[in-house]
Formats: structure tokens, C-alpha cells, sequence
């Protein structure tokens, strides 16, 4: 067997021990800034995408491209930094990808047309994706059990601040300059990030890491996706990022020009989505997870489908009714995430950044699926949106209940 291909799973690594810089409530934080940047960098300058159509003179679809290819290259730079964080380390990674993002991010605020925009935000995915995926992998290195899925609430909860706060930062800063001081502003979080990463110590034990070719580590993500019991759930609950991104993609458009409220107005309407998203972490923590996972998962995906039909009927009516109707999707993704994260970490031991990568990569490839989705389908848009929903939460569902009545085992449930 390869050096780093089998490996334990110990309740407890003494990662966070080796925290000598940051301590065990800054690496907790740290992870968090982490998992914080990629809404950082979609949400804050959604209040600014109407305004963009009209500077860079282009349409609606090639403006979202900024999002729709950032989602897409993000999955990209996950899948290929994740096995990579195995043979090379996390810190590694960590420094590269924090590097590239805070250039792009530079990039972007000095784009002089739409075209250049999208290919800066191409580069900002692919620095992120290292980001993300070793996150995931550094929470496996240092917790297992309960404790990692309350620390992957705690992580999730706090990073959900990010799209609280980040579209109404970007409205402020829209009524003091335009789109670019968003993008200023990322860079600015990027290079405290890059600090961070710099006083971060390496988690992944000498023995643990993989010894073969760069290839055979890129290799590893086949012997995962080989694993039944990890790719089938992984696929169930990635299929609810199409619909919950189509919203990120659509939301300014809704709010802004269907309703006809402000950008400030706008920002206000996210952000009281976020904060229901925030709750989700937190319930699954005090209340959901002594429950039976079977049913818990179906009752999530239930609720979800239920959405859905609100928002593409009463939805329609008022922001107030849309918001609430789609706050109910929001809230039971946010509380069936930590619950499936830690479950498909569970589902395979070793090669940690391989399956984080994975993850990361189903959940935003159909994210980025959604995106474009829901802004090419003609129709009323809440409409098309609330299909969307309804459509990928009953697939889950069904999919959920025959996967646990079949025979391929499933840890954890």
C-alpha cells in the first residue's frame, strides 16, 4: 500500500496542538475566513450586476458570466488542489491558492472591459478552490465523530455571516464608488487571509501524506469516486446547490428590476436570507442531530420541494412573500449541510483532500449548473426559479430513500 493511502481515524489528531500561532479557536476561525471567501466573492457585488450591464455595455447573460465562470473554474481549481493538499501538504496549497486569489482579486478591480472581468474572475475561482478544499480536509485532519460535525457548524455558521453582510457591504460601498471598490475590497480580505496562512502549521502528518507521482494523486479522486457509498449521497445532496445558486445568480434581478426595490433594499432582503441560513448550523447542532438520519435528510429535502411550490406561486406576489417563501429552501439546506459533509467525510478514510475536493466539486459544478439555468430559461423568473427547486429537491428526495433501502452500506446511518 502507498504511504498515505490507508491511515486511521482517529476522534481527535493532534492538529489543532500544532497550532502554535493561531491556538485552537483561531484555526476554527481561521477555517471559517476561509469557507467565508467564496460568498465574499459572489455576494458582494451582486447589488452592483444591474449597474454592471449598463458600464461595461453588455447583457444580463454575459455579465453573469462573471458569476457562472467563476463557479464553474472554482470546481476546477478545487478538484485539482484537493488530491494535491495529500502529497504536498495543506499549507502548501494554502499559500498558492491564496496568492493567486489575491492577484486576481486585484485583477478584477482593474478590469477595463466585461471580457477581462470574466477571465480575472476565472483565475479568482481557481486561487479559491485551493482555499476551499483544503479547508475541508484541515477540519478531517484535526476532528472526527460528533466533534467534527459541530465544529463543521460552527465553521459553517460563522462563514454564513459572509452572505449576510457581504451585499449589504457592497451596497454601502456602491452609494460611495462603483462595482471596483468591491473587488478592492476583496483583495483587502485576501491578504489578511494570506497572513493567516503564513502563522497556519501543517496539519497533515508526514506518514499520512501520499508518496507517488503528482498524477497518481490526481489519480486518487478515481479510487474515490469508486466508492459507492460515498458518490451516491455525495451526488443526493449536491443536486440542491442547482437551485440554491440559481438564486445567487437571479436574486438582484428579482428584487431590483421585478419588484423595483434599490440595491440598499436589496442587500437587506439577502441578508435576512443569510441569517436564516446562519440558523440552519446551529439547529442541526441543538436539535436535529439526535434524530434519526433517514428520516431527518427526507424531512429536509421535503421542506425544500414545499418551497418551491411557494415561491413560484405566492412568491410572485410580494419580496416579503418571496423571501419568506424562499427562506424555507435556505433554512433546511443550511441544516442538512453539516449533517451531509460530515457524512460523506465518514465515508471514506484516508485521502482526505481527494474527498473534499469531490465534494466541493458536485456540489459547485451544479451550482454553476444552476447559474445558467436559471437566468437562460424564458418565462417569469420567480416562476422558472421555483420549478427549479421543486424539480431538484424531489429528485434528492426520491433518491435519498431509495439509496437507504438499498444494499450499499452507508456509515454513519
Amino acid at each position: 500500500m502507498t504511504k498515505g493511502e490507508g491511515g486511521s481515524d482517529p476522534q481527535v489528531s493532534d492538529g489543532m496542538n500544532m497550532q502554535r500561532y493561531l491556538g485552537n479557536k483561531g484555526l476554527v476561525g481561521f477555517i471559517a475566513l476561509m469557507n467565508m471567501l467564496i460568498p465574499l466573492s459572489i455576494d458582494m457585488y451582486l447589488p452592483a450586476l444591474p449597474g454592471m450591464n449598463a458600464y461595461f455595455g453588455s447583457s444580463s447573460a454575459i455579465t453573469n458570466l462573471t458569476l457562472s465562470a467563476f463557479f464553474l473554474f472554482y470546481a476546477v481549481g478545487i478538484l485539482f488542489w484537493g488530491p494535491l493538499s495529500d502529497k504536498y501538504g495543506r499549507k502548501k496549497i494554502l499559500l498558492v491558492g491564496g496568492i493567486v486569489y489575491l492577484l486576481s482579486s486585484i485583477a478584477c478591480a482593474l478590469s477595463f472591459n466585461i471580457y477581462f472581468l470574466i477571465a480575472a474572475r476565472i483565475f479568482q475561482g481557481i486561487g479559491s478552490g485551493g482555499i476551499t478544499s483544503v479547508s475541508i480536509a484541515i477540519i478531517k485532519d484535526c476532528f472526527a465523530g460528533k466533534k467534527r460535525g459541530a465544529i463543521l457548524a460552527i465553521s459553517q455558521s460563522v462563514s454564513g455571516l459572509a452572505p449576510m453582510l457581504a451585499p449589504v457591504v457592497g451596497g454601502i460601498i456602491l452609494r460611495f464608488t462603483n462595482w471596483q471598490g468591491t473587488f478592492w475590497a476583496l483583495a483587502a480580505i485576501a491578504a489578511i487571509n494570506l497572513v493567516l496562512i503564513f502563522l497556519f502549521e501543517e496539519t497533515l502528518k508526514e506518514e499520512d501524506k501520499y508518496t507517488g507521482t503528482v498524477m497518481g494523486s490526481l489519480g486518487r479522486l478515481l479510487i474515490v469516486g469508486k466508492n459507492k457509498s460515498f458518490m451516491i449521497p455525495a451526488g443526493i445532496f449536491s443536486l440542491c446547490a442547482l437551485p440554491f445558486m440559481g438564486y445567487i445568480a437571479v436574486s438582484s434581478y428579482i428584487y431590483v428590476d421585478y419588484f423595483g426595490l434599490s440595491a440598499q433594499e436589496y442587500s437587506y432582503f439577502f441578508a435576512a436570507n443569510a441569517l436564516v441560513s446562519i440558523c440552519g448550523p446551529f439547529l442541526y447542532v441543538r436539535v436535529f442531530m439526535v434524530l434519526n438520519k433517514k428520516v431527518f435528510a427526507a424531512s429536509m429535502l421535503g421542506i425544500s420541494a414545499i418551497s418551491g411550490i411557494l415561491v413560484m406561486t405566492i412568491g410572485t406576489l410580494t419580496p416579503i412573500l418571496f423571501w419568506a417563501s424562499f427562506a424555507l429552501m435556505s433554512l433546511s439546506v443550511s441544516i442538512t449541510r453539516p449533517f451531509s459533509t460530515a457524512l460523506l467525510l465518514d465515508q471514506h478514510v484516508s485521502d482526505t483532500g481527494a474527498v473534499s475536493s469531490l465534494i466541493n466539486t458536485m456540489f459547485t459544478v451544479l451550482g454553476s449548473v444552476g447559474m445558467s439555468v436559471v437566468t437562460l430559461m424564458p418565462g417569469n423568473i420567480i416562476t422558472v426559479l421555483g420549478v427549479l427547486i421543486a424539480v431538484f429537491s424531489v429528485i434528492p428526495f426520491i433518491g435519498w430513500i431509495a439509496f437507504m433501502k438499498s444494499s450499499i452500506p452507508c456509515k454513519g446511518v
